[in-house]
C-alpha cells in the first residue's frame, strides 16, 4: 500500500510524453485517447494524496514529486491543444500568458524566499484543477474555448494569487497549506490537523 502513491504519480508522469507524442504525431485523431488519459491522470492525482495520508507516507518528498509531476502532466495537455488546433492558442494567447506568468511568479517568489519550489496543494488550486479538466475537455474534445476557458483563466489567477500570499505569509517553507488564511495561522503558531481526504 505504501508504494501505491508513488505508482500513481509515476502513471501520470508516463502519461505526459504519451499525450505529447499522440497529439504531435496524430493531431485531432488522437483526441479521444488523450481525453481518456487525462481523466485517468485526474484520478491518479486525486487518489495519490488520499492514499498517502491514509497509509502515513505523505512526506515532503512525495508531495514535491506530486507537484512537479502535475506541472509536467498539465503542460503536456497544453502542448496537445497546440498540436491539435494551434489557432486556439493564438487567439487566446493573453489568457494563457497570464497563467504562465502567475505560475512562474509562484516559483520565483518561493525560490527567492525559501530556496525551494512551491508545494502548497491549496484548496483554490484544487478548484482550479477542476476548471482545467473542464477547459481541456472543451479545448481537446470540441476544439473550442468559451466559458470553460475563461473560467479556467479567472480561477487560475485567483488560485495563484492565493499561493503567492501563502508563500509571503509563511515564516518558513511548508507543504500542503490549504489557503492564505491557514498560512497566517501557521505564522501565528497554530498548527492544523490534516485529514485523509483534504490536505
Amino acid at each position: 500500500m505504501k508504494t501505491i502513491p508513488y505508482l500513481l504519480i509515476a502513471i501520470r508522469f508516463i502519461f505526459a510524453p504519451i499525450i505529447f507524442l499522440l497529439a504531435y504525431l496524430n493531431g485531432a485523431e488522437s483526441k479521444t485517447i488523450i481525453l481518456i488519459l487525462m481523466y485517468i491522470g485526474l484520478l491518479t492525482d486525486i487518489f495519490d494524496g488520499i492514499i498517502a495520508r491514509k497509509v502515513g507516507v505523505s512526506s515532503e518528498k512525495l508531495r514535491r514529486l506530486d507537484s512537479q509531476t502535475d506541472l509536467i502532466f498539465w503542460l503536456s495537455l497544453g502542448f496537445a491543444v497546440y498540436f491539435i488546433n494551434p489557432e486556439l492558442i493564438k487567439i487566446e494567447w493573453k489568457g494563457i500568458s497570464l497563467i504562465f506568468i502567475m505560475e512562474a511568479l509562484c516559483y520565483i517568489i518561493s525560490w527567492i524566499k525559501f530556496g525551494k519550489e512551491t508545494c502548497t496543494h491549496a484548496w483554490l488550486s484544487k478548484l482550479w484543477g477542476i476548471s482545467l479538466i473542464i477547459a481541456f475537455t472543451y479545448l481537446i474534445g470540441f476544439q473550442q474555448t468559451g466559458w470553460s476557458f475563461y473560467l479556467m483563466v479567472i480561477l487560475g489567477l485567483i488560485s495563484h494569487i492565493d499561493v503567492i500570499l501563502i508563500i509571503l505569509i509563511l515564516p518558513k517553507w511548508h507543504y500542503d497549506v490549504p489557503s492564505a488564511f491557514h498560512a497566517w495561522k501557521i505564522r501565528n503558531g497554530v498548527q492544523r490537523k490534516k485529514t485523509t481526504f483534504f490536505n
